[in-house]
């Protein structure tokens, strides 16, 4: 299988080169799934429904989330009935929505997406050590599944390396959102799952993590309060992950950065 992740969309400059390079991507390497991380989506804050449907229309598939997954007031009956849009797996019971799903590609493979958040330096959610095997008692790579993604947003390093090895061969795919910033470390991990601990974001690099510099800086050098944070509007970088798994297994066969834009240097496939 081929299947694409995009990090973490923010703000508008984010979704617009999302839409715009998702159905070239789709064409070009023959995509049988595209995932992305929409918790930033509107106005770097939360995702809406209407941003929702513009991503599935442009040929998204999937979207996760995270740690701003509520921030819109219009989207908690929204994420109730739509099982393509997922929040982490680890809140508390009873919080609406889903974590994880298995969804059929035109070709029918059955692919699974979970969504889960690490705990050092975010919320104190549920042990997503324990959602996960949960989830994994549920899916079987090779078996009940044909590929099987863990969306791990958090942020810390350490935290999501972890949550790497304990997947490593259960999973095809392990790769961190939250940061906004695409590590170089993409590989396959001595299991077969292919790993990245961010995939960095969807956004203007021009940026502090895809927001305004004139706004952001000055509440980090003077610690005081000012202007609500906003997104950044330039040129956007579309950042991701492309993997190819072995169809016998589901374990990768390949794994390679994707960015796309002027903000960074360029990877393409």
């Amino acid at each position: 299988m081929k299947v694409l992740f995009c990090g973490d969309i923010v703000g508008r400059a984010g979704r617009d080169v999302v839409v715009r390079r998702i159905p070239d991507l789709r064409a070009r390497l023959g995509l049988d799934f595209v995932v992305v991380n929409g918790e930033n989506a509107a106005a770097g804050f939360g995702i809406t429904p209407r941003i929702c449907e513009d991503l599935y229309a442009a040929g998204v598939d999937v979207i996760t989330g995270g740690n701003h997954s509520w921030d819109q007031k219009d989207i908690m009956g929204y994420i109730a009935q739509d099982k393509r849009l997922l929040r982490p797996i680890n809140y508390p019971a009873g919080t609406p929505g889903f974590g994880s799903g298995m969804y059929e590609t035109a070709t029918r493979k059955r692919v699974v997406v979970i969504n889960v958040m690490t705990r050092l330096f975010m919320d104190p959610l549920d042990d997503p050590f324990q959602a996960l095997e949960a989830q994994f008692r549920l899916h079987r790579l090779g078996a009940t599944a044909d590929f099987l993604l863990v969306d791990v947003h958090g942020e810390a390093t350490s935290e999501k390396q972890v949550i790497g090895y304990v997947c490593d061969g259960r999973a095809s795919l392990v790769v961190g959102t939250h940061t906004h910033v695409p590590t170089a470390d993409a590989r396959i991990l001595p299991a077969g799952t292919a790993y990245q601990t961010d995939a960095g974001m969807c956004g203007d690099y021009d940026s502090i993590i895809g927001m305004k510099k004139e706004i952001a800086m000055p509440r980090m050098i003077r610690k005081l309060p000012g202007e609500r944070l906003a997104p950044a509007e330039g040129e956007a970088t579309l950042c991701g992950v492309y993997v190819e798994t072995d169809d016998r297994t589901g374990l990768a066969s390949s794994v390679k950065p994707l960015r796309l834009g002027a903000g960074l240097e360029a990877a393409d496939i």
